[in-house]
């Protein structure tokens, strides 16, 4: 399974970054993962970018709107896309004005990490984080208790 993180903006604050980092350096430890982030811009300039980065993989677009699974869920559905064609998960995550309409369309499924709102940057450390305890929990590792 290859993991990709498509964000929008660049995380810049330290700590966060430092955050994310260490949950990106988790998760190598169970396979690859990338992380890609696409410069802040309208909808239409944004598209080509999330198409791009997401050639060949299985598409989940998280929005506020999408489904919510649970943790345990998350990690079942998240085994469960890795076996699918070429074993690439993208996960998206829009700018404030969210994911451009026609990028969320083309999701296979659409997930939401809370019905709270997250800024964006936030919603990456929350992913990524859940990614982490995915894969603790598939492997029945003592974090996810």
């Amino acid at each position: 399974m290859r993991l990709v993180v498509v964000a929008v903006g660049r995380v810049k604050d330290r700590a966060l970054r430092g955050a994310l980092d260490e949950y990106f350096g988790r998760l190598r430890r169970y396979g690859p993962i990338d992380e890609v982030e696409l410069p802040d811009a309208p909808a239409a300039k944004l598209e080509p970018a999330f198409v791009k980065a997401t050639a060949g993989a299985t598409v989940i677009a998280l929005e506020v709107a999408g489904r919510q699974p649970t943790s345990e869920q998350f990690a079942r559905d998240l085994e469960r896309l890795a076996s699918r064609g070429k074993g690439v998960v993208a996960f998206l995550i829009g700018g404030a004005d969210g994911l451009p309409p026609a990028i969320s369309a083309a999701a296979h499924d659409r997930w939401s990490l809370s019905t709270l709102t997250f800024p964006h940057r936030l919603a990456r450390l929350v992913l990524v984080e859940q990614l982490y305890r995915a894969m603790t929990i598939l492997r029945g590792e003592p974090y996810a208790h």
